[in-house]
């Protein structure tokens, strides 16, 4: 009923010999041609599911130009292994193609990277920062480095890179190590990168946002900009061609622009394509908007074209007309183990790294993380 209500949306089924239920994925047809108007990115990960019949929750979703998460695929497979992962891309691969243009991003499970590399061979695949931060925090216990990573991670110079980096091999060699041999700066650190009913409301929600948008660019983008703008009032602009600008003062780091190129050697006009404060100063200097820097991505209009079309509900049950030869086939829920005995578990496991909520306290010295029988 979800693919007669909404053209071209992609649903699979699929069974083991028994009938029993093995995958299923739903691909709605409006996210498919509203990818089209987003930055080609897309994250990927599983989770647990907490019902009676257990379960994997596998997600693909992108970016849209106010910096929001935007669903592309929704999966449940019976488990997280590299065949449920190589199931799922291979349906993914049939409404995104594979392209160079491409990048995955996800944790560091084998499952997974076998399974991109697999299915998609022209893509890039990257690391997921924060699982990268929770593995060495994890495997180094390591807190006090975490802020130097991040700003190693976040860096858009090389040579500022390197700067953090020197910081991390310092305080603990091993985790620079690690980042460089085991993870590689290549997936995780941006400057090394070498690419570039209720889901119904929601996506008329962000229909409405976008019809209402009175700026060029979307409101998260335009917020970033306007401290920019601020800044490149007080700076010095010096025009060395027709093209070139170098821009200096206001305690920044002294850079030059092309406005042809759209390249900044402070590199976070030509990673971000987002105009820095130094082509922003170059913009005026030359009397050329600087909205025409602004990739195409972020802009009010391709926001709109993501969520111009709808997403349609299914209606009641008796409503439903489905062929005969879907109602005659037959899925059975999966096997699932008996729980065990005693207080079921509320809470889920927290993933490597990452901090307890709750700490023991020892009632006899009051030191955390043991207890009175141990100390």
């Amino acid at each position: 009923m979800l693919e007669k209500v909404n053209p071209r949306t992609v649903t699979r089924i699929e069974v083991d010999r028994e009938s029993i239920f093995k995958h299923l994925i739903l691909v709605f047809g409006a996210a498919i041609r509203g990818f089209e108007y987003m930055r080609k990115v897309i994250g990927i990960d599983g989770t647990f599911l907490k019902g009676p019949y257990k379960g994997v929750l596998l997600v693909a979703t992108a970016q849209d130009g106010n910096n929001k998460c935007y669903p592309i695929a929704w999966g449940i497979v019976d488990s997280e292994n590299e065949d449920a992962w190589t199931w799922f891309l291979i349906r993914l691969r049939e409404v995104i193609g594979d392209t160079d243009e491409l990048v995955f991003i996800s944790d560091r499970a084998q499952s997974i990277k076998t399974a991109v590399s697999t299915v998609y061979e022209k893509v890039q695949h990257s690391a997921c920062a924060w699982h990268v931060a929770q593995n060495v925090r994890s495997k180094f216990r390591c807190g006090d480095i975490m802020g130097a990573y991040w700003k190693a991670m976040d860096a858009y110079r090389v040579e500022q890179f390197q700067g953090y980096m020197l910081v991390i091999s310092q305080r603990d060699p091993r985790v620079a190590e690690y980042l460089e041999h085991q993870v590689g700066f290549n997936t995780w650190s941006r400057c090394h990168f070498p690419g570039m009913r209720k889901i119904s409301k929601w996506w008329n929600k962000r229909c409405v946002v976008g019809m209402t948008l009175t700026s060029l660019l979307t409101l998260n983008l335009e917020d970033e900009l306007r401290p920019r703008f601020m800044e490149s009032n007080s700076l010095l602009t010096i025009q060395l061609n027709s093209v070139m600008f170098h821009v200096k003062g206001g305690g920044i780091l002294e850079a030059v622009g092309n406005i042809h190129n759209l390249t900044c050697t402070c590199h976070i006009f030509d990673i971000d394509r987002l105009p820095c404060v130094h082509a922003i100063a170059a913009a005026s200097h030359a009397h050329v908007s600087v909205y025409t820097f602004t990739s195409r991505y972020y802009t009010k209009y391709f926001y709109m074209l993501a969520y111009a079309e709808t997403i349609y509900l299914v209606g009641s049950q008796s409503q439903w007309d489905v062929l005969e030869e879907v109602a005659a086939r037959v899925f059975l829920p999966r096997i699932v183990k008996e729980r065990k005995r005693g207080r079921p578990r509320m809470s889920r496991y927290p993933s490597a790294g990452e901090a307890r909520k709750h700490k023991n306290r020892c009632l006899k010295c009051g030191q955390l993380e043991h207890y009175q029988k141990s100390c």
